[in-house]
């Protein structure tokens, strides 16, 4: 089974790439972040046209997610992420696939940081902390993917002294992913690749793709009834320098 997480920049600019993607490496479930779409203008024929199944949450201008499911339907059991009634920004969906719960997420930029922006990115880190333990005490097989906008180690980005005050690697933002890994989450792309680097982002400015000066910030959590069923994790870098490609490539697992 594979699952995959993709950052797409705008679902409808960028559709023929991600129907491309979608035909060459058929996953299972993929997770889509940044749709820049509202709710009754996500391309929805033109995915299940392509063999999947789709639920959504859609945002005009920014945001958006959706999880997508070859061959079948995802059972949708949440679209918001609970801890907060006034937050109305659409960044999490929730769905069962074949028995795994699938957790959609686009987790906050935060920049400028110190400031509202930061402050709500922490926010929100807690909560999806606080749903996660929930969802390990559920026991259920569960993946958590999607654009963590944060870079766990210096591994993870090229040049970190640039980064230091930047809110993907502040050390509020490290902290809080490695209090979430803590409840007994495993990174699986940096378990199959311990020792790697190897990025999930190119910015679009200075040649950042063409000099593989990237960020790893998309992720996949696997919990600890899923872990023993990682087979293999990566990167799919050459989408990332298609013509009108998003900024991020996808990345994946395969589950046994």
């Amino acid at each position: 089974m594979k699952i995959a997480t993709f950052n797409v920049n705008g679902i409808n600019s960028r559709l023929p790439n991600l129907l491309r993607w979608l035909e060459q490496t058929r996953p299972d479930v993929a997770c889509l972040q940044e749709l820049k779409a509202p709710q009754e203008k996500f391309p929805e024929a033109a995915i299940r046209d392509a063999g999947y199944g789709v639920i959504w949450h859609g945002q005009k201008s920014w945001n958006g997610v959706a999880i997508l499911t070859r061959g079948c339907d995802p059972t949708e059991s949440r679209r918001v992420l609970p801890g907060d009634e006034e937050d109305v920004q659409s960044r999490y969906i929730e769905a069962t696939v074949h028995g795994i719960v699938v957790g959609c997420l686009y987790l906050p930029n935060g920049n400028p940081a110190p400031g509202p922006k930061f402050d709500y990115k922490l926010r929100w880190f807690e909560r999806l902390t606080q749903h996660a333990a929930e969802l390990l005490a559920a026991g259920e097989p569960t993946v958590l993917a999607g654009d963590y906008n944060v870079m766990p180690t210096e591994m993870d980005v090229y040049k970190p002294e640039r980064w230091v005050n930047d809110a993907l690697f502040r050390p509020e933002t490290r902290a809080a992913f490695h209090a979430l890994a803590g409840q007994g989450w495993t990174d699986a792309l940096r378990t199959v690749h311990p020792d790697e680097r190897i990025y999930t982002f190119w910015d679009y400015f200075r040649n950042a793709y063409g000099r593989d000066a990237g960020l790893r910030i998309d992720h996949l959590l696997l919990s600890p009834t899923l872990a023993p069923r990682l087979k293999d994790a990566g990167v799919d870098r050459d989408v990332r320098g298609w013509e009108k490609a998003s900024d991020h490539a996808p990345t994946w697992i395969v589950l046994d």
